[in-house]
């Protein structure tokens, strides 16, 4: 990674200290020749991370620190073996009432995520279908607190704070825009279901995906390794079906919707799409996530330059044209 946005905050230019927040990478107690106790941390931003060391470590003092956790340091910046390191002065976790920046910490996705989920459940409350629209609504209401920092993926597309509500939103942007096409020749497409498969195709990497504070995906799930986020969107909708005695025919349609968006067998799905809407929201899907794992992986390629191989894209190496 490349240098902290925290090693530019300067908080005094005389003794080269810095202040502001950044995030716990990993921390762990040791001690020095001496037998004192420091904490050795590694912390990080958005703009990359940097080995720091708490000395004479006292908990009653300075508090108790974990992974995964923001907090507020100030610190002075030295040089060890040619590397940059952080003396830490000042530390503490950050309070509840502290509005912190998440975009300056982690990769975040580019909207708001209060927005974006006002987006899925604002098209859903347009459903003339009243079965749909509260089957939608209701698993989105549910669901709300992990929906609003989730990202999509453990490592490929979309994999960032936020990042599920951004595919989410992304790719209904792009159905209404489909649906615009493709409704005037052939007048029978259900908006509405195309609509709702794809505001809760992924709505079960909630519980798929091992997610902490911060909105990053650290591992898979013991459920989702065992049963996947398919499987368990199906039991999801489902059981808010029954609660809502949901009719019986919307309640398969959308499950089929689930159950065959991945499009084939070998990527997951037991049936490959069966109606047009489920077909609209498979490739959809698959076209949002690729475009996204193809402008990432030329994010750093200079102009007339190719990428690595991209094995999540049959291992192409794409190329980066520079036309606008």
């Amino acid at each position: 990674m490349g240098r902290m946005n925290l090693l530019s905050k300067v908080h005094n230019v005389s003794n080269n200290q810095v202040e502001g927040y950044c995030i716990i990478k990993s921390v762990q107690q040791k001690s020095n020749v001496k037998g004192a106790s420091y904490l050795d941390f590694v912390l990080g931003d958005a703009g990359g991370e940097c080995v720091a060391k708490l000395w004479d470590y006292a908990p009653e003092q300075h508090g108790i620190y974990e992974a995964d956790t923001v907090i507020k340091v100030r610190a002075t910046i030295n040089m060890w073996k040619e590397e940059e390191q952080l003396k830490i002065d000042r530390i503490r976790n950050v309070r509840s009432d502290e509005d912190v920046d998440m975009a300056e910490l982690v990769p975040c996705a580019p909207y708001q995520p209060e927005e974006m989920f006002r987006m899925l459940y604002d098209c859903a409350e347009n459903f003339k279908d009243g079965d749909l629209r509260m089957l939608t609504q209701y698993i989105l209401r549910e669901n709300k607190e992990a929906i609003l920092r989730y990202p999509a993926a453990l490592k490929l597309h979309h994999a960032m704070r936020g990042g599920l509500l951004y595919h989410t939103t992304t790719m209904l942007k792009a159905a209404k825009a489909l649906c615009g096409v493709y409704k005037s020749l052939y007048p029978a497409l259900s908006e509405e279901l195309v609509y709702a498969g794809i505001i809760l195709h992924d709505v079960a990497k909630t519980q798929e995906l091992t997610v902490g504070n911060l909105g990053l995906a650290s591992a898979y799930s013991g459920k989702g390794q065992l049963l996947g986020h398919i499987n368990m969107g199906m039991a999801m909708v489902e059981r808010a079906a029954a609660e809502l005695m949901t009719n019986e025919e919307t309640t398969t349609l959308l499950q089929h919707m689930l159950l065959a968006h991945h499009g084939q067998p070998e990527f997951g799905s037991p049936r490959p799409p069966m109606f047009p809407e489920a077909e609209l929201v498979s490739q959809i899907d698959v076209l949002d996530s690729k475009l996204f794992e193809m402008y990432d992986a030329l994010a750093s390629v200079p102009v007339g330059g190719f990428s690595e191989r991209q094995w999540a894209l049959d291992n192409r190496q794409l190329y980066k044209h520079g036309h606008e």
